[in-house]
């Protein structure tokens, strides 16, 4: 079970390390505070855990099967791509027009920044269909399928919190540097342009 456990750790560390959308946003939400990407970090392991769940009762079967249903997640999850894209590239010709004060960027309230994190994850299918596919990987032969599946969904969710939270943290410590306006306004504008990217790609994916 050690050396199971041991591996599958190992696993969640290779995928929290692959960039993705999450990460972006969690990034771009530790600039305006560590609150703000913590609990973007806490929203986005909410869904890493929901998925989890769901795979653990063979429901994401029936997203792999149903071309229609993936499909529509598909484009619903596109739409929350390039919307946080848009909304990131707001932000950064906002602050270039007129430079944002700390009260502003406090003033976003919690609730949020833990809603984009869910959100993000939640409106990407390939989030549960690699949860499908993951978490049997770790079962041990013999051992009880559902709570253990379960027991692996949060294991991971609590991994990663700990994963993305060292990135918070960094944010923070770097925010001397990071939080200058023209050095800030360019990561907000790299992040705007990955997201609506990304957005493009998973639209136009077959």
């Amino acid at each position: 079970m050690l050396s199971t456990l041991l591996a599958f750790l190992g696993a969640c560390t290779l995928i929290a390390a692959s960039p993705g959308p999450s990460t972006v946003l969690i990034i771009k939400e530790s600039l305006r505070s560590r609150r703000s990407g913590f609990l973007t970090v806490l929203g986005n392991e909410t869904g890493v855990f929901v998925w989890g769940l769901v795979a653990a009762f063979g429901l994401t079967a029936l997203l792999a099967a149903s071309e229609l249903a993936y499909d529509v997640m598909r484009i619903v999850g596109a739409v929350v791509l390039v919307v946080f894209g848009v909304q990131t590239l707001w932000q950064a010709r906002r602050s270039e027009v007129q430079p944002e004060s700390g009260g502003e960027a406090a003033g976003k309230s919690g609730w949020a920044s833990y809603r984009g994190g869910l959100l993000l994850n939640l409106a990407n299918p390939k989030a549960a269909i690699f949860a499908m596919s993951f978490l049997p990987q770790f079962v041990p032969e013999g051992a009880p399928h559902l709570p253990t599946m379960v027991g692996l969904a949060a294991l991971w969710a609590v991994y990663e919190i700990g994963y993305y939270g060292l990135y918070v943290w960094f944010v923070g410590r770097m925010k001397a540097v990071l939080s200058r306006a023209g050095v800030r306004r360019r990561l907000e504008q790299v992040s705007g342009g990955v997201l609506l990217l990304l957005g493009a790609r998973l639209a136009l994916e077959s």
